[in-house]
């Protein structure tokens, strides 16, 4: 039993208790050194001070060094910006298919020329050959499941062999269905 005391009374004062002998009568024991007694807790102090500052240093170098990288398929698109910047791009490079498929079954397109239903708006952009083309005055507004877009467009390319016109202002209407987002309607001005 005194063996057993005294490991005890040997191990409090290894952490900073002086009087490991009044272990053994039951008073309680004091710290040698107020600060000593958490030792470990004391040391972390300063470390526990300054994670918040290391953890606002690493997002905001997280933030600087990713580059922001503009969406290249109409699932990446986050915005009316960058669905109309794809949508551009995909009539660009002549790709029917993705036209066809943000093309909403109830489209209605209206134009200086009258209006274009799905069908008529499909074969208009199947004609095109675009080979450049300039978006400037960008808005976009959001209303629930829905952005309505509009903007300025330079093109530059040719419809039947004839200069496509430009400038045009547009106002695109996106819709987000189960399957993404699809244009439910679609207006030109020259």
């Amino acid at each position: 039993m005194a063996v057993e005391a005294a490991s005890k009374a040997t191990a409090l004062k290894g952490r900073g208790f002086s009087r490991a002998e009044e272990f053994e009568t039951g008073v309680a024991l004091a710290p040698e050194d107020p600060h000593k007694s958490c030792g470990t807790i004391s040391r972390m102090r300063p470390r526990l001070a300054a994670l918040p500052l290391l953890l606002s240093f690493m997002i905001g170098l997280a933030c600087t060094i990713a580059k922001e990288r503009p969406a290249r398929a109409f699932a990446e698109a986050t915005g009316g910006e960058a669905l109309e910047r794809i949508f551009w791009k995909e009539i660009q490079a002549a790709n029917g298919t993705e036209i066809e498929r943000v093309l909403a079954s109830n489209y209605l397109g209206q134009t200086p020329a009258g209006s274009l239903d799905r069908s008529a708006a499909l074969d208009q952009y199947h004609q095109w050959k675009l080979s450049d083309f300039a978006i400037a005055d960008l808005k976009t507004e959001m209303t629930g499941s829905t952005f309505i877009v509009t903007y300025t467009i330079t093109l530059n390319g040719t419809a039947a062999g004839q200069p496509l016109p430009s400038p045009q202002h547009m106002m695109t209407v996106w819709h987000q269905h189960k399957s993404g987002w699809m244009i439910i309607a679609h207006s030109v001005s020259m």
